[in-house]
């Protein structure tokens, strides 16, 4: 089955000129990523978990599709239908996309949530969401029953069944398999995905199914002509967040490319190495944070990598040179967020790429930057980053926020918070977040460029600018940064000072750098500048 959207043209504007949204009447995430397959051939391979002990479990897209009937049989039996949200709890394992498959299969809406999290960030999602069943590990299954949460029914437990709850595969074995997957269309809710909390409370993005289909033009093109035969993917970013799960395993499973299943619990980049070794993998998504972890460890070597994906934030043009020389891949630079993902790319092979810009809108997406009154910018002028409504991968709503949703578009553009700059051939380079920018003696100063500024300088490992209150310029720069173990900080200050001073401009060389020596960071590997503001101003 050829599922591909982009046709092979080449030339990125050519593409972009040719490309038209092919949208079916009815679609389902669950049909379209394990059932389609299962009927085609069973025994096609899906998913290999890879255990905490290193031992392998295959999946076929026929066990996927059975266990997920029978679940979905599950879920049916304690009140689970249309629209319901159903809370998916597990670290990665082939149960996760079971889960999802299940809740779509029933036209509910599958909710992930983070394992990591704490009670107090578990009820908040769970009772905002109104979540009527939960999938969950044992011991966050007894954390969910510990809650006070009227709306939560059923809670599934994949062990040993805490009190209160009900063992998973018991209850989907006694469940009558589901007849057929519900006929949704592309527009039906699917998914929901909480924000990370970067800029205020946590919120419900509520995705439909046709979502999945609007990440597909980039993940063929910033995979290098994905899929090929003999690919295979992984990723280490959990299947919590859209990029673990939408950046790479969905896409995986819907282009019949088997996925490796494995989470490590706490990222190690040889561990990583030996993984992308043992099974021979073609493609991966790597968040910006595990990839400098790579090369601080001196990871090097051909290891048949044909392209990697990263994005979340600025790479950097030594991160990009990195990844070229020492793992002989690219690095290709992706854009998106929670609420419209995978919008933009730079791509090797199809398109110039430029080193430290964002690249250019992916065919069937139209991203501009936008000035204060809805006008693009001109060239080099710092703007905010805007996506055309409509767009398929473009989200539902905010889940009961309709002012935060309505605040969210502005004359038909989604307005993704994110600053940036446009050059006069149309690539986008991100400066960081409308919270993030510094305001210094009448400069408007973005801390991405800082950042990466400071990160290419041997021994540092990680960079945050932020803007420090001062009583003349309203603020000047305050960067933090941690360092290498070898790394010897006498001095450094001054160093890193000058070099920004040097390499970007005096006026955004930091006035003062602080070595940490752990960066704050949300569970999707972002750096918090929102608690190093905190941390400046006192």
């Amino acid at each position: 089955m050829d599922r591909r959207q982009i046709a092979r043209i080449s030339g990125w504007q050519d593409m972009r000129s040719a490309f038209r949204w092919r949208l079916p009447a009815h679609f389902n995430i669950a049909a379209a990523c394990c059932d389609s397959w299962a009927a085609v051939d069973p025994n096609r391979l899906a998913v290999i978990h890879v255990g905490a002990d290193g031992a392998t479990a295959p999946w076929s897209y026929g066990r996927l599709r059975d266990a997920s009937d029978r679940l979905a049989g599950a879920l049916a039996a304690v009140g689970i239908g249309p629209g319901d949200r159903v809370a998916i709890l597990h670290d990665q394992h082939p149960v996760v996309l079971v889960s999802h498959f299940a809740a779509h299969k029933l036209g509910a809406i599958s909710l992930p949530i983070f394992t990591a999290f704490g009670p107090d960030a578990l009820r908040y999602r769970l009772l905002d969401s109104g979540a009527k069943a939960a999938i969950a590990a044992d011991h966050i299954a007894a954390v969910i029953r510990g809650l006070d949460l009227p709306d939560l029914g059923a809670v599934f437990s994949l062990g040993d069944a805490p009190p209160g709850t009900l063992p998973l595969w018991e209850a989907a074995k006694r469940a009558s398999p589901l007849g057929a997957t519900a006929l949704t269309g592309p527009d039906d809710p699917a998914m929901m995905i909480y924000t990370s909390g970067t800029t205020g409370p946590p919120k419900g993005v509520l995705n439909a199914h046709r979502f999945l289909l609007g990440h597909l033009p980039s993940m063929e093109l910033h995979h290098e002509g994905f899929p090929q035969p003999g690919d295979r993917g992984w990723t280490p970013a959990d299947w919590a967040w859209i990029g673990g799960l939408m950046d790479m395993a969905m896409p995986c499973l819907y282009y019949g490319v088997p996925l490796i299943s494995c989470r490590f619990e706490k990222f190690d980049p040889l561990a990583a190495v030996d993984l992308i070794r043992r099974f021979r993998l073609t493609n991966l998504f790597m968040p910006p944070t595990a990839l400098k972890l790579m090369r601080a460890a001196g990871v090097q070597g051909d290891f048949g990598l044909r392209a990697i994906g990263s994005g979340g934030e600025s790479l950097g043009a030594d991160l990009l040179t990195w990844g070229r020389d020492a793992l002989d891949a690219p690095i290709n630079e992706i854009y998106g967020q929670t609420e419209c993902n995978l919008v933009m790319a730079s791509c090797r092979g199809t398109m110039e790429v430029r080193p430290g810009s964002l690249g250019l809108p992916v065919p069937g997406h139209d991203v501009v930057v936008l000035d204060a009154a809805g006008a693009p910018v001109s060239a080099g002028t710092l703007g905010e980053i805007a996506v055309r409504a409509p767009d398929p991968v473009m989200f539902l709503k905010y889940w009961n926020q309709p002012e935060k949703t309505a605040e969210k578009f502005r004359d038909g553009w989604l307005m993704t918070g994110d600053l940036g700059t446009c050059d006069a051939d149309g690539y986008i380079t991100y400066q960081g977040r409308n919270d993030d920018l510094i305001s210094s003696a009448g400069y408007r100063i973005g801390p991405t460029e800082i950042e990466n500024c400071l990160t290419g300088h041997g021994d540092v490992l990680l960079a945050a600018a932020v803007g420090q209150p001062d009583p003349l310029r309203g603020q000047v720069v305050k960067a933090f940064v941690t360092l290498r173990a070898s790394a010897q900080p006498t001095g450094i200050e001054a160093e890193l000072i000058a070099r920004v001073r040097d390499q970007v401009s005096p006026h955004v060389a930091p006035r003062a750098v602080e070595v940490i020596e752990t960066m704050p960071m949300t569970t999707t590997g972002k750096i918090m500048r929102r608690a190093l503001r905190d941390r400046s101003a006192t």
